[in-house]
C-alpha cells in the first residue's frame, strides 16, 4: 500500500534525483479522473518554509506537492485493489521532509543550469506535455482542448506547468551523467561479494504481553492521566460534510435520443458506407527482388500453398480479410489492388511492383456485401447518434454549470437551476470513513468526490469534479469543516482502560524478558532462562540465513532475521514483537563466513550494486554542493505547521 512513496523516500537517488513536477503529475492524473491535485490547498500563511536562491517555498506549494504525492499513492493502491494510504503514513514515512528535499533539489539545479547558460527549448517542453496520455484525443494524437480543459480544472496556468517541466530537465540533465560515472575494480566488489555469502543461525524467543499478569483494573485517575499522555490516540482527525449534486449520463439520456431528420442526415452523408461492395481476403508476400518474386510466383501458380511458399524463402505472409477494393489500394497501391480485384477467387496476382518491393498475392475469399437501406441502417445509426449526443448533453450541461459557478452561482443556485437532486454526507475523514459509524464502508463512488472537498479550502466556491468512467461528474462544495478534536474521556472510556491494560501488559512482558536477557548474556542457555522464567512461554525457535537472502527480500525481512545480522556473535538483544505482542529475544550462535573468490556472477553482481550506489552517491554530493553554491535556507517552525495542518491537527492537541 505504501510502496509508491516508500520507494522515493527510502532511496537517496529518489531524494536527490526524482523531482515531483507538480504541474504534469496534476494534469496527468487529473487525466486520469484524478481530481482536485492542485490550486486548492488551504493556505497556511505567506511565509515561505524555504528559500532557495532568490525564490521562495512556499507553505501552500509544499502542502499542494505533499498531496499530490498522496494523491498518486492512492491511485496506485486503487489499481492494485488495496486499501488507499492516509496522509498520517506518508507523513511517518517521512514524505514531507522528502518532499521538501526534491523540490528544493528541483530549484538549486534550476538555477545552477541557468547560471551555466543551459536553455530548454519550447519544442523539448511540448514533447513533454504531448506525451501525457490523457490529453491525446480520439485519434491517439494530442488534443490542445483537453489539454486547455485540464488547466482550467486543475486551476494551473500553461506557465506553470512549463515552467516545472523546464526545471525538471534542466535538472535531469545536469544529475543523470554522474550517476552513469562509476567504475568498481574487482578487488572493492570481492569482500563486497563474500559479505553477501555470509550465513548466520541463532535462536529466538517470545515473551507474550498475555503471558503476564496486568494487575487490578485501572482507576479512574490512571485513566485520566493515560488519557492527557496519549490525547492524540483518542482525536479524531478533521472532517467534512461534503455537498454534491451527481450528473450521469442516465439523467440526460433524453435529450440524446436522435430524431428522424438527423437519422436520414447521417444516412445520407455516409452513403458509400452502405452502399453494396466487395470484400476480399487476400494472403500477399513482399519481396524485394524481381527473381526472388518470380520464382515464389511460380510456386504459388504451379499449386504450394502461398505462406508454405513464402516460409521456404524466409519470408511470412500477410493475411488481410475483410477489404474493399479503396481500403486495399490505401494499404498498397491503386495497380496491386486493381489486380487483386481483377483476379478470381484462388487466383494469384503478380509480381507487382509495389511501395515496399514485388508484390505476390492470392485471393482467398471473396465475399459480395448487400447495401443497406435506411431502414436497415437504422439501428447502427441510431446507436452512434445516440452516443453522440449523449456525450454532447453531458458537455452542455457540464458547460451550463461551469458557467454559473464562474458567476458566482452558489452550490444551491447551480443545482436549482439544472434540477440536480443535492446530497449531504455525514462528516467524513479524507478517505471517505466516517468515525462515528466505523463498521460502515466508504463507497466508492462517493471517493473521488470527497478527495476533491479535502483538497478545497473552506469558502472556495464549488467545483466539476470527474466521477466514474462514463463522461459522468458531479458538483461539489464543503458543507461544513469538523476541525480536529479528542474525544471526550467519557465516549473513549472503554478503550483507554484497554488501552492502559495493554500498556501494563507490554511494560510487565518487557521486565520479564528483560530479565531472561540479562541470564542468557551472562551465559545461561535461553531455552533454560525461559524455562526458569516461572511462566508459561513459548518453546524457543531456531533463525538463519544469508546476507543474500536479506537483500533478496528487498526489505520485507522479519526483523529477528535484520537483528542477527547487526549483533556480536554469542550475544543476544531485545526487540519489541510486532502488533505490541509482547518481546523477542534473539541470540546470535554462529557466523559463518562467505567467500566469492569462486563464484564469479556473486563478484559481477557485487559490482553492478556497488556501482549504482556509487552513482546515487556522486548524484548526493554534487546535489549537496549545487545547493551549497545556490544558498538554501528552510524555516524549521514553517514546516512543522504544514506538518501539522497535513495530519489535521492544527487545532492543538
Amino acid at each position: 500500500m505504501l510502496s509508491f512513496f516508500r520507494r522515493i523516500i527510502n532511496s537517496k537517488a529518489g531524494i536527490v534525483v526524482t523531482f515531483i513536477v507538480l504541474g504534469v503529475i496534476a494534469l496527468a492524473f487529473a487525466a486520469g479522473d484524478i481530481t482536485g491535485l492542485a490550486g486548492n490547498g488551504t493556505s497556511l500563511s505567506g511565509n515561505s518554509v524555504a528559500t532557495v536562491g532568490g525564490e521562495k517555498i512556499t507553505a501552500t506549494e509544499l502542502r499542494g506537492r505533499v498531496q499530490t504525492e498522496l494523491q498518486a499513492a492512492s491511485q496506485e493502491a486503487a489499481r492494485q485493489q488495496q486499501p488507499a494510504p492516509t496522509m498520517q503514513q506518508l507523513l511517518d514515512q517521512g514524505g514531507l521532509q522528502a518532499t521538501l528535499d526534491r523540490t528544493i533539489n528541483g530549484l538549486a539545479l534550476e538555477a545552477f543550469g541557468r547560471g551555466q547558460h543551459m536553455v530548454v527549448s519550447k519544442r523539448s517542453v511540448d514533447g513533454v506535455i504531448a506525451s501525457i496520455p490523457g490529453l491525446r484525443g480520439p485519434n491517439g494524437q494530442f488534443d490542445p482542448a483537453n489539454y486547455q480543459r485540464l488547466l482550467a480544472d486543475q486551476k494551473l496556468t500553461d506557465a506553470q506547468v512549463r515552467t516545472d517541466i523546464a526545471r525538471d530537465i534542466i535538472a535531469q540533465q545536469l544529475m543523470l551523467p554522474t550517476q552513469g560515472a562509476t567504475q568498481v575494480p574487482m578487488k572493492v566488489a570481492l569482500p563486497y561479494a563474500s559479505l553477501m555469502l555470509e550465513k548466520r543461525s541463532g535462536q529466538v524467543a517470545f515473551v507474550p504481553a498475555k503471558a503476564v499478569d496486568t494487575g487490578p483494573a485501572p482507576t479512574d485517575a490512571e485513566q485520566q492521566a493515560f488519557y492527557r499522555r496519549n490525547i492524540q490516540r483518542y482525536t479524531v482527525p478533521e472532517r467534512r460534510v461534503v455537498r454534491y449534486a451527481v450528473v450521469t449520463p442516465d439523467q440526460v439520456k433524453a435529450r440524446a435520443v436522435p430524431t428522424d431528420a438527423e437519422i436520414a442526415a447521417a444516412y445520407n452523408q455516409q452513403r458509400s458506407r452502405f452502399a453494396a461492395a466487395e470484400k476480399r481476403d487476400i494472403s500477399q508476400v513482399v519481396v524485394a527482388d524481381q527473381g526472388g518474386a518470380n520464382t515464389l510466383a511460380a510456386k504459388v501458380k504451379a499449386g504450394k500453398p502461398i505462406a508454405d511458399a513464402a516460409r521456404a524463402a524466409g519470408l511470412e505472409p500477410a493475411v488481410q480479410t475483410g477489404l474493399t477494393k479503396t481500403a486495399y489500394a490505401a494499404a498498397s497501391s491503386a495497380g496491386i489492388a486493381d489486380a487483386a480485384f481483377a483476379a478470381p477467387s484462388g487466383g494469384v496476382i503478380g509480381p507487382v511492383r509495389g511501395p515496399l518491393g514485388w508484390v505476390v498475392a492470392r485471393v482467398e475469399k471473396i465475399e459480395q456485401v448487400p447495401g443497406k437501406t435506411l431502414e436497415q441502417a437504422k439501428p447502427e445509426l441510431v446507436a452512434e447518434l445516440s452516443k453522440r449526443k449523449l456525450q454532447q448533453a453531458l458537455a452542455d450541461v457540464h458547460d451550463s454549470l461551469d458557467t454559473s459557478l464562474g458567476k458566482n452561482a452558489t452550490f444551491d443556485e447551480a443545482v436549482a437551476d439544472q434540477k440536480l437532486s443535492a446530497q449531504t454526507t455525514a462528516p467524513l475523514l479524507a478517505n471517505g470513513t466516517n468515525p462515528d459509524a466505523p463498521a460502515a464502508r466508504p463507497d466508492p463512488a462517493v471517493a473521488p468526490i470527497v478527495a476533491a472537498a479535502f483538497q478545497m479550502a473552506e469558502g472556495d466556491p464549488a467545483q466539476l469534479v470527474p466521477v466514474g468512467q462514463d463522461g459522468g461528474f458531479a458538483v461539489v462544495a464543503i458543507g461544513r469543516v469538523v476541525h480536529a478534536a479528542p474525544r471526550p474521556l467519557d465516549q473513549v472510556k472503554a478503550q483507554v482502560v484497554a488501552d492502559v491494560t495493554a500498556d501494563r501488559a507490554r511494560t510487565a512482558a518487557r521486565k520479564l524478558a528483560t530479565d531472561i536477557l540479562a541470564k542468557v548474556n551472562k551465559g545461561m542457555p535461553l531455552a533454560q532462562a525461559m524455562a526458569a522464567s516461572g511462566r508459561a512461554l513459548p518453546p524457543v525457535q531456531t533463525a538463519g540465513a544469508s546476507r543474500a537472502q536479506l537483500a533478496a527480500a528487498q526489505g520485507n525481512v522479519q526483523p529477528p532475521l535484520a537483528l542477527l545480522f547487526s549483533m556480536a556473535k554469542g550475544n543476544a538483544k531485545l526487540l519489541e514483537a510486532p502488533n505490541n505482542a509482547g518481546w523477542l529475544i534473539v541470540k546470535l550462535d554462529t557466523i559463518v563466513p562467505g567467500n566469492a573468490a569462486g563464484t564469479p556472477a556473486a563478484v559481477a553482481g557485487a559490482r553492478g550494486s556497488i556501482a549504482r550506489l556509487v552513482g546515487r552517491e556522486y548524484a548526493e554530493q554534487f546535489a549537496r554542493a549545487v545547493r551549497n553554491a545556490v544558498g538554501v535556507k528552510t524555516d524549521a517552525a514553517a514546516l512543522a505547521r504544514v506538518r501539522a495542518d497535513l495530519a489535521g491537527n492544527t487545532g492543538g492537541n
